[in-house]
């Protein structure tokens, strides 16, 4: 015979097994009209307590099997963390929050070094037409 406290536990983690899955950490894409495909990321913790006793072995009759007492309990929180823009460009995560200034600069690095590369090129380009 298995342990009630087995059963009580597996009942849990069946539910929550239900209610995290793959789609809440990566979301379902989303398409847009413009083009570009947005994909929801998201970061997911939960915990998990079981516990359980039986009651006291002396004040029971040797011929009954001990009474069970148990519960167990779980916490799940979602928290968006951000979302990658799929394009033709590539891709980008843009985040939902930002903690500090400085995570703005990091974030919007890639993006300004690819306006001086575009901005080089062009100029490069427009020299050679000059010359030519």
């Amino acid at each position: 015979m298995d342990h009630p406290i087995g059963n009580l536990m597996q009942t849990t983690l069946e539910n929550i097994k239900d209610m995290v899955d793959v789609n809440t950490v990566i979301g379902e894409p989303i398409p847009t009209v413009s083009g570009p495909t947005i994909i929801p990321v998201s970061k997911v913790s939960f915990g998990f307590v079981a516990g359980g006793g039986e009651y006291d072995a002396s004040k029971q009759p040797a011929n009954l099997s001990l009474p069970f007492a148990g519960g167990s309990g779980a916490g799940v929180s979602v928290q968006p963390v951000g979302f990658l823009v799929v394009s033709e460009d590539g891709v980008k995560v843009l985040p939902a929050q930002y903690v500090t200034p400085f995570d703005r600069v990091v974030n919007a690095a890639p993006q300004l070094m690819e306006d001086i590369q575009a901005l080089v090129n062009k100029k490069k380009q427009n020299q050679k037409e000059v010359t030519a």
